[in-house]
């Protein structure tokens, strides 16, 4: 059917303008339409991206997994030595390659959610603790991340925004001299404040100029990590006479207060991470900015039509997703790591961009994929003590899993899954 016969209101007009394309009055080359606009394109890209259920979700998990088994028993010696007469006794393969990769497995559940063969009862369920200590950041940072992906933006700024998080957090614990609880309070603020003024820039830009917001999220990660760099270098911020690039301790009334006596690790940074999972949910599910927000995301020139300003959700939504990912900053510097360090943010911001896309950006979903992810960061490291398995297999499963997410297809073609209904007339 071609475009001029479609009905009006009909599902042909209606994807014509979901992809961006804007109606009206225009060129009479182009029959009275106006030229699509090439950034309000890209939701159609992420409704696809994000249009995999949790089925599919569960199966790019168990694909990944499956792919670390390969490269942990592809890795081995005693499973090498195996290949060399594998056409004579066949079995010793692959009774060595199984022994291997569940003893790997199994090293990564001990060390991740609860230790059996430990000597006391502390020591057998601190892994799960370590999991939870872990997963916080990833939670407030995938929250801010999947915002963005659920307004139709493409943040990939986290890891600067973590940063500034970090740092102004840090500062403010460690600088001002202030009474418990009021000190905490204005420590995390500033972390929140920091993240929110990197990410405001990037929401300005876009807003204002029409800037690619992937580039200069970017450009900002950039920039941030050599800003931190160098404050870590002066006498004045780092307040330490260590000739090692970092600060003085924060101060203990502007840490994160313990959930759990020593050796325990977790602490209220956790509690902060569910508190923002609910408020992030409400946001986009129950309040009228919410609803903006989201409108926007499926489709900018209809919400535009219907009076919402796409520039100021902008601005708004890459201020939030700002905010958040500075609070895993201040998470990190007031909670876990206890002063700034080059390495404060780790991998944060990216790690964060496959916790929202494995949590299909919506809140309960990034929080189980945070407590998945946070679970494999805590075992990872038992599994290579224990039995020798390189770490990095662990970054080749995360990396597997958010191919397929972003992937449903791929994913639905392999386990011969049908479309989800509306993809079958394309």
């Amino acid at each position: 059917m071609s475009e001029s016969s479609a009905a009006p209101g009909s599902g042909a007009s209606a994807e014509v303008i979901g992809a961006g394309e804007t109606s009206g009055t225009g060129d009479p080359s182009t029959g009275g339409r106006q030229p699509a606009r090439r950034h309000e394109a890209r939701p159609g890209v992420l409704r696809d991206i994000l249009s995999g259920s949790w089925l599919v979700s569960l199966l790019s998990i168990a694909v990944g997994l499956l792919a670390g088994a390969v490269l942990i028993a592809a890795s081995n010696e005693s499973v090498q030595e195996t290949l060399g007469y594998f056409f004579a006794r066949p079995a010793d393969f692959f009774v060595t390659a199984w022994h291997v990769v569940t003893e790997a497995y199994i090293a990564l559940f001990r060390g991740a959610i609860f230790d059996w063969q430990a000597t006391s009862f502390v020591r057998a369920v601190r892994p799960f603790t370590e999991s939870l200590v872990a997963a916080t950041p990833l939670i407030l940072a995938g929250l801010g991340i999947a915002l963005g992906f659920r307004s139709g933006l493409f943040n990939i700024g986290g890891q600067g925004q973590v940063i500034l998080g970090a740092i102004l957090a840090g500062f403010l614990g460690y600088w001002l001299t202030l009474p418990a609880g009021l000190h905490l309070v204005v420590a995390v603020l500033g972390g929140i404040a920091g993240g929110a003024l990197w990410g405001g820039i990037a929401g300005a830009l876009k807003a204002r100029t029409g800037a690619n917001e992937v580039i200069v999220t970017i450009m900002l990660n950039s920039i941030a990590g050599y800003l931190i760099a160098y404050l870590l270098k002066q006498q004045w911020f780092t307040q330490s006479g260590s000739a090692n690039p970092q600060s003085r301790d924060v101060d203990a009334t502007a840490s994160l207060f313990p959930l759990l006596p020593d050796p325990f690790r977790l602490n209220a940074g956790f509690l902060i991470a569910v508190a923002a999972t609910v408020l992030v949910w409400w946001l986009l599910e129950r309040s009228t900015l919410g609803f903006e927000f989201r409108a926007v995301g499926e489709n900018p020139h209809a919400a535009r039509t219907a009076g919402i300003s796409v520039g100021r959700v902008t601005f708004l939504v890459m201020a939030l997703a700002g905010a958040l990912a500075g609070l895993a900053g201040a998470s990190q510097v007031l909670g876990t790591e206890d002063k700034l360090t080059i390495g404060i943010a780790g991998s944060l911001g990216f790690d964060a961009i496959t916790v929202a896309l494995l949590g299909r950006s919506r809140p309960l979903g990034t929080f189980l994929a945070g407590l998945l992810f946070g679970a494999f960061k805590a075992g990872g490291y038992t599994m290579q003590a224990q039995t020798g398995t390189p770490i990095d297999i662990i970054l080749v499963v995360q990396s597997v899993i958010v191919l397929l997410i972003a992937a449903p297809p791929l994913v639905r073609g392999l386990f011969r899954l049908p479309a989800p209904a509306g993809k079958e007339a394309r």
